[in-house]
């Protein structure tokens, strides 16, 4: 699944907004609340509300943490190899203090294929909201950096 954005602000504008978990609930409408640290090894608490449905809660791995450029984590149902989600968030600088914005999801495990389409779809409508509302966040909140 993938999803991505042009937004006129630089990658440090990006990134520190991405990064800023408190301010989410202020602009984020797919993922509600994050906390933790923004770090490899660190383990996150994340709550995303995909458009039309139910909250959900888990507590990914944060894989990589690159900044200006990547956040990557890891989320499982209870044991691996049963639903497991790896979400890239991607940050490319473009010409002109702009970046694309991207957000990939890699779904493995015996449950996908008992998922649904309707939770796929809603999910990648998150990602596009989620987008949009970054985009504007961005570009219109006045930040040193």
């Amino acid at each position: 699944m993938y999803s991505q954005i042009e937004i006129d602000a630089p990658s440090r504008r990006v990134w520190h907004t991405l990064v800023d978990f408190d301010a989410y609930p202020d602009w984020n409408p797919f993922i509600r609340s994050i906390s933790g640290a923004a770090r490899p090894g660190g383990r996150l608490s994340v709550e995303i509300r995909p458009p039309g449905r139910r909250p959900m809660s888990f507590r990914p791995l944060v894989l990589r943490a690159q900044p200006h450029r990547e956040l990557r984590w890891r989320g499982r149902l209870l044991l691996p190899g049963l639903f497991d989600g790896e979400h890239i968030f991607g940050i490319a600088p473009l010409s002109s203090g702009r970046v694309r914005f991207s957000q990939r999801e890699k779904f493995s495990g015996l449950l996908v294929p008992l998922v649904g389409r309707t939770l796929l779809d809603a999910t990648r409508r998150g990602f596009e909201e989620m987008n949009r509302a970054l985009g504007r966040r961005c570009e219109t909140v006045d930040t040193a950096n």
